[in-house]
């Protein structure tokens, strides 16, 4: 690293621009960049000091030494910003260094929320009762939807810069579905507009899953009011089966709600192509087969 400039320059160099020359000009006479001084001027003004800051110059490859403390401070922080978690590490640190620090331990900037509302025993409870099925019998379902108004959210640019792309501003058409996972394969797929109710529920279980499962099989789904009442219970009945609702707020206990995310962004993808939009699901079900 280079040494500092000396004080005696320093003094010169000031003392040139109270004289009236440019800091162009003093750039010139000494050799001095145009930034430093810039910040001898600013530095002066506010406090009269002009020699060379100490310790700042000090390396970053030695303010963390102790990787496993770091790693529990980082999981304990993990919302925090790199400039947050910078002031709260108890050495004086620099954001870049946290931030390679975070790459060196391997950690990513990434969320996964949770619902607050979500009851830990009622979960424990759901999964005790889960675990008296063998897996071969776990039927997941589930129903979703998307807009015409989407499209798929990432584009490769420079970096620094935002991909710039138009999307539609008013809804025009929207199409739900329904499918239901069983050992890793989506089952029984059915598309409509509008919304899902009991009526699409019931016509769904009745003529498309409930004919293609084994009895014995266990239907798993959330707490939506059209899955409950009416002829729900007496239809999966009569096929042998048996129903299981997943504990509330727990979205992540069905498996299927990460098959929605993929087919989601291949739709999205396909929105703007010019195809029907009703086409353009009903594609996006037929390249998961």
């Amino acid at each position: 690293m280079a040494s500092p400039y000396s004080a005696d320059l320093r003094e010169k160099a000031l003392a040139a621009i109270a004289s009236g020359h440019s800091i162009a000009a003093v750039k010139t006479m000494f050799g001095i960049s145009r930034s430093s001084l810039s910040e001898w001027k600013k530095r002066y003004r506010e406090s009269g000091e002009i020699a060379a800051k100490q310790g700042y110059q000090r390396g970053h490859s030695h303010k963390i030494t102790d990787w496993q403390a770091f790693r529990k401070f980082a999981e304990a922080n993990g919302e925090k910003t790199q400039a947050e978690m910078a002031q709260l590490w108890p050495d004086e640190i620099s954001e870049d260094t946290i931030g390679r620090a975070l790459k060196r331990i391997g950690f990513t900037r990434k969320k996964t929320y949770a619902y607050q509302e979500r009851d830990a025993a009622k979960r424990q409870a759901f999964l005790t009762q889960l675990a008296a099925f063998d897996k071969s019998q776990r039927v997941y379902l589930e129903e979703a939807g998307i807009d015409d108004t989407e499209d798929y959210g990432y584009g490769w640019c420079p970096r620094g810069e935002r991909f710039q792309a138009e999307r539609r501003g008013t809804r025009t058409e929207r199409v739900s579905f329904i499918a239901a996972w069983h050992e890793h394969t989506l089952i029984s797929p059915m598309t409509y507009e509008g919304y899902c109710n009991r009526a699409v529920f019931e016509a769904w279980l009745e003529q498309s899953l409930l004919p293609v499962l084994s009895p014995g099989s266990v239907l798993i789904c959330d707490n939506a009011s059209f899955h409950k009442g009416g002829r729900i219970e007496t239809l999966i009945q009569q096929a042998g089966c048996h129903l299981l609702y997943l504990s509330p707020y727990s979205p992540d206990l069905n498996p299927i709600e990460h098959q929605w995310f993929v087919l989601k962004n291949r739709m999205r993808k396909q929105i703007q192509s010019g195809l029907p939009f009703r086409q353009v699901v009903d594609q996006a079900f037929a390249q998961t087969s």
